[in-house]
């Protein structure tokens, strides 16, 4: 038993998890992502308002 416990307690020490750089990495591309889709979502609908304007007057 006390081994399982020195093996368990080994393997929790060594893990490394993800670094704050990878944190930061992925954080930024998901901005980048979402900042582009908003930008697309924007101009379409700018352009179907501008229509719809247009066909108002």
């Amino acid at each position: 038993m006390k081994s399982l416990a020195l093996k368990v307690q080994r393997f929790l020490v060594t893990e490394d998890g993800p670094t704050a750089v990878e944190y930061a990495v992925m954080l930024a591309l998901i901005v980048i992502v979402c900042l582009t889709a908003i930008q697309a979502i924007g101009t379409n609908a700018s352009t179907t308002f501008q229509n719809v304007a247009d066909q108002l007057d």
